[in-house]
């Protein structure tokens, strides 16, 4: 097994580090205090390749390894998880499901845009009684000969507002639970959409996060991905890979936070030394360095498995649980190394706590990934 990035890969890296430490870095602190989505910086992103790495050149993307993403996703992360967050569902949900089960006309429509980054897209599956319990859909997608007729909700959606396209998973057969289930491609512009407020959110504020509402939404029948019933499978195929992501996001974030804990570390003067040379500081950082470096082991095995095109459920899952709870576990432990300083927001580490959160909860909490990876081992 190697464990050499590549030249490539090392290029990446520092390519998205330069992005986040002079366009991101700027202005988070306002962004965050404010709720406001990173539009300028989202569309650098999509400029410089990000929202498109691991979509074919054919269509407009970089055509790059789920390394490279994984690697990009910590460095963007490290400073900006709003931002990184709208990277990551364009990437691993919208342009991965498109180009993996699409046709070649709906490649050709909406694939193109989203991965050259013209547009922004958003994946639709949790509603009000349908998060965790994906099978458990209300959103309903009639069918009426030459097209659907869309009417539901859906909550706690990542570029909500912002997104051009959305990916929306609705119930066409009631009768056949989860094999019932359509995928369908919807444009905002559509009559019968209507956005709900900004959600007031704990972390990730800049990110664009929304409740969307159907009523009577016209959608071609050439727009449903996948055969009559397919929905389901495509949001679960397509999940796994999210779960890389999300997982790279809160290992970037827990980077970050290790890193800023660090550079106090050796400023910072107690009983007359730099705090680093108390043995109690040394033992958090040498944790916080451990846990980090097995998160993203973890988060590299996922996207290896990918790459080499082997199933991936397994390892995306338990990068996803372990590197959120490390993320959530050494933002904590940032903040007490910073002491009084870690509580306030110019030194960002609080900040970092509160987008660490998140990373437990959406793409599947930690309590389903744990049933993915019991099921997956007893069987």
């Amino acid at each position: 097994m190697d464990f050499q990035l590549t030249e490539e890969h090392l290029m990446i890296q520092k390519a998205a580090r330069d992005f986040a430490v002079t366009e991101l870095l700027p202005g988070v602190i306002e962004r965050d205090e404010h709720q406001k989505f990173p539009t300028e910086q989202i569309k650098k992103l999509g400029e410089l390749g990000f929202l498109g790495m691991m979509v074919s050149p054919k269509y407009g993307g970089a055509g790059l390894d789920a390394i490279s993403y994984v690697l990009a996703m910590e460095e963007i992360s490290k400073i900006d998880a709003s931002a990184s967050v709208v990277m990551s569902v364009n990437n691993s949900l919208v342009c991965w499901g498109l180009e993996t089960f699409g046709t070649e006309e709906q490649k050709q429509k909406y694939l193109v845009p989203l991965a050259s980054g013209q547009i922004i897209g958003a994946f639709m599956l949790s509603e009000p009684e349908a998060g965790s319990d994906a099978t458990s859909q209300r959103t309903i997608a009639e069918d009426k000969g030459d097209h659907y007729l869309l009417n539901g909700t859906k909550n706690w959606i990542t570029n909500g507002n912002s997104a051009s396209v959305y990916l929306v998973m609705a119930q066409t057969h009631p009768e056949k639970g989860s094999k019932g289930i359509n995928a369908l491609i919807v444009e905002k512009e559509m009559p019968g959409i209507t956005i709900g407020a900004k959600e007031n959110k704990l972390g990730i504020r800049g990110s664009d996060t929304h409740s969307v509402m159907f009523q009577d939404v016209k959608v071609p029948k050439e727009n449903r991905i996948g055969e009559d019933g397919f929905g389901f499978k495509f949001a679960m195929k397509t999940l796994a890979g999210g779960r890389i992501g999300i997982a790279s996001q809160a290992l970037g974030i827990a980077s970050g936070a290790y890193e800023l804990a660090l550079k106090y570390s050796k400023e910072r003067k107690a009983f007359g030394k730099e705090i680093a040379q108390h043995q109690a500081i040394q033992f958090k950082l040498a944790d916080m360095a451990t846990r980090i470096e097995g998160a993203r082991l973890l988060c590299l095995k996922a996207a290896w498995d990918k790459d080499q095109h082997q199933d991936y459920t397994l390892s995306s899952s338990m990068a996803k649980v372990f590197a959120s709870e490390t993320a959530m576990w050494v933002t904590t432990e940032a903040v007490q190394v910073h002491g009084g300083y870690g509580y306030v927001k110019e030194y960002h580490v609080e900040r970092l706590m509160r987008d660490a959160k998140i990373t437990q909860i959406y793409e599947g909490t930690s309590e389903v990934q744990r049933i993915v990876i019991s099921r997956s081992i007893l069987s």
